[in-house]
Formats: structure tokens, C-alpha cells, sequence
């Protein structure tokens, strides 16, 4: 079977941008909520502040009971607590009684998490002495995280685009650069619908996580660019969206085999991997998706629809150097 790559471009590009616009959507409503404030919901990694996780102890008799949110807002509100962020985690789905409430404010001290937990053990009910978890991080801590985590992604995207430029030529270069930033955005898009829809947070863990499907997209992106060239370069003559679709079709089954080889483990990870790592373990397996998929799709496609309009859509004969007979990079 031989995958038209070139012929359905148009429905790859509006897939893409279906995802992307809303990923936007869900930033821009994530940026006017007043509990986000932000494209993504952010965890104390980024913002400083106290989380306070508790659950309540089944043990008790009549004390495992579904947490009332409104309750909790209105002890925080008494405690001058109002702007928090609550939320509430079903331990198993299964089991609607089993949650967990998880409540970030600003910094807290012993004394005023003391009195927190205390009024929302006697408002909602005891809680199990094992679960509680609290967690503090200095709000300079926090910035200084995501301001390091910002030059990472920066420092990662001109390094690749600048060995592309030198490996290839420019064009070759700016479209895998566009298909590493829609691997990005739609990894962004979809972080941001979940920290809508599920409460998800993004810790310092997803900019490691970003950090490793630039390079898993570009190692894709490579092979397929590389094909074209060894085409072009044996093909004198034929057109560039043929050149394209042969590359693709010549590299697909490595690439497959490379996601799902490596997706298997991801998923694996985020089923059993507990909650530190799960969602971590969500976004390489949204990242990488997206860059088999834009590697295949995008970055290829856009290469012949722009040598089509520069006028650069037939393949050139190689030109011989003085001593040898060389290849150029088309």
C-alpha cells in the first residue's frame, strides 16, 4: 500500500490546524480564568506557593463521603484564603467516594496549614493520617525554574536549526523548524484543554518532557529529509511531490516501528508509573504522535508545496567538482 502524501496535503494541513486552533482556545480561556491565570495550569514549580492533599480515612464510619467543593471554598474564603486553586482527584474512578482534595494557595507557614487542615477535617470530614501530603515552593524558586526551563526550549531550537541549515539548506531547515513548533503547540493545546477539563498541571517535569519531543521530532524529520535528498540526487529530472511521496514511502516502516517501539514503554509508564511520572509519561506520548505525524506530514509536504512555488520543483542535475564528480545538496 502507498501512502499519498503529497495528493491529500490539504487534509494533513487542516488536521493540524484543527488541533492547534483548539489548543489556542483552551490557552486564551485558561489566560481569562482567575484560578489559571496562564495558557497552562501551573504547578507549584512554576508559581510558588503551599499544596495541601488530603483524603479522606474510609475507615471512619459515615466519614467517606464525596467532597463538596463549595464547601471547601467557603472554608478557605473564612481563612482569607479565597483565590486558591481546588481540586478534586477520584482515587478510583470506581469508587466515587474515594477522592482526594488538593488545595494550592499562597506560601503557608506551619501555623496557618495547621489551622487550614484542621477546619477542613471538621467542615468535610477526618482525614487519613498517611495521605496527607504538603508541599512548599518559594515563589523566586518558581520563577527561576520556568526561566530556566524557557532558555532550555530556546537554547534546543537554535541548536537544531542551525545544524539543520548546515546539514541541509535553509528551506530544508525552516519547515522541520515549523514541524518541531507544531509538535510543541499541539503538545501545548492539549496540556491546556486537560488543565481545563481535568484540572491537569504542567511541573518542571513537562518542560523536560518538551525538551525530549524536539529531538525525538527532528531525528524523524532527518530521515525523511535525507531520503529526499538521495533521491534528488539520483533522479535528475523528476518532479518534487513524486521525490516527496517516495521518500515517505521509503522511510515509513522505520518510522512506525521507531513510535511504536517507543510508545509502548510510555504507555506503560503511564498506566504503572504512578503519579509523579504519569502525565509526564502523557506528554512524550502526545509529543511523539504529533512528530511522527508531522514529520511525515507536514515537514514533507510543506518542502514540495514551497520548491513548487519557487520554482525549484524538478530535480537539477548533480554538478561535477574539479577533481570529482560530487553530488550537490538539493
Amino acid at each position: 500500500m502507498r501512502l499519498n502524501v503529497i495528493k491529500l496535503r490539504s487534509l494533513w494541513w487542516a488536521i493540524s490546524a484543527s488541533i492547534i486552533l483548539a489548543g489556542l482556545v483552551a490557552m486564551i480561556i485558561s489566560c481569562s480564568r482567575p484560578d489559571i491565570r496562564a495558557p497552562l495550569r501551573p504547578s507549584l514549580d512554576f508559581v510558588g506557593g503551599t499544596r495541601l492533599q488530603v483524603e479522606l480515612d474510609c475507615n471512619v464510619p459515615n466519614n467517606c463521603k464525596p467532597i463538596d467543593i463549595a464547601t471547601v471554598r467557603q472554608v478557605l474564603n473564612e481563612l482569607g484564603l479565597g483565590n486558591s486553586s481546588i481540586q478534586i482527584l477520584d482515587k478510583n474512578p470506581q469508587a466515587r467516594d474515594q477522592q482526594v482534595l488538593s488545595v494550592r494557595t499562597k506560601k503557608l507557614d506551619v501555623e496557618p496549614r495547621t489551622q487550614l487542615q484542621k477546619a477542613l477535617s471538621e467542615k468535610i470530614g477526618a482525614f487519613d493520617p498517611k495521605s496527607i501530603q504538603i508541599d512548599t515552593v518559594g515563589p523566586t524558586l518558581g520563577r527561576k525554574i520556568f526561566q530556566d526551563g524557557l532558555v532550555a526550549l530556546i537554547a534546543a531550537f537554535a541548536g537544531i536549526t542551525l545544524y539543520l541549515t548546515f546539514r541541509f539548506k535553509l528551506d530544508y531547515a525552516f519547515f522541520a523548524f515549523v514541524a518541531l513548533f507544531h509538535d510543541i503547540f499541539v503538545t501545548l493545546g492539549v496540556f491546556s484543554i486537560l488543565g481545563l477539563v481535568l484540572g491537569v498541571e504542567v511541573d518542571s517535569l513537562f518542560i523536560v518532557a518538551l525538551l525530549t519531543i524536539i529531538g525525538f521530532s527532528v531525528n524523524d524529520t532527518v530521515v525523511i529529509y535525507d531520503r529526499v535528498r538521495e533521491i534528488i540526487a539520483t533522479n535528475t529530472g523528476e518532479h518534487i511531490n513524486k521525490i516527496v511521496d517516495d521518500a515517505v514511502n521509503q522511510t515509513l516502516t522505520r518510522s512506525i516501528n521507531t513510535t511504536l517501539t517507543t510508545l509502548l514503554p510510555l504507555i506503560a509508564i503511564f498506566i504503572f508509573g504512578g503519579e509523579t511520572l504519569k502525565y509526564f509519561a502523557l506528554a512524550l506520548i502526545i509529543g511523539f504522535t504529533a512528530g511522527s505525524y508531522s514529520s511525515i506530514f507536514i515537514a514533507s509536504s510543506l518542502l514540495a508545496w514551497w520548491r513548487e512555488r519557487t520554482g525549484q520543483a524538478y530535480a537539477l542535475p548533480a554538478q561535477p567538482s574539479e577533481n570529482s564528480i560530487s553530488v550537490d545538496e538539493i
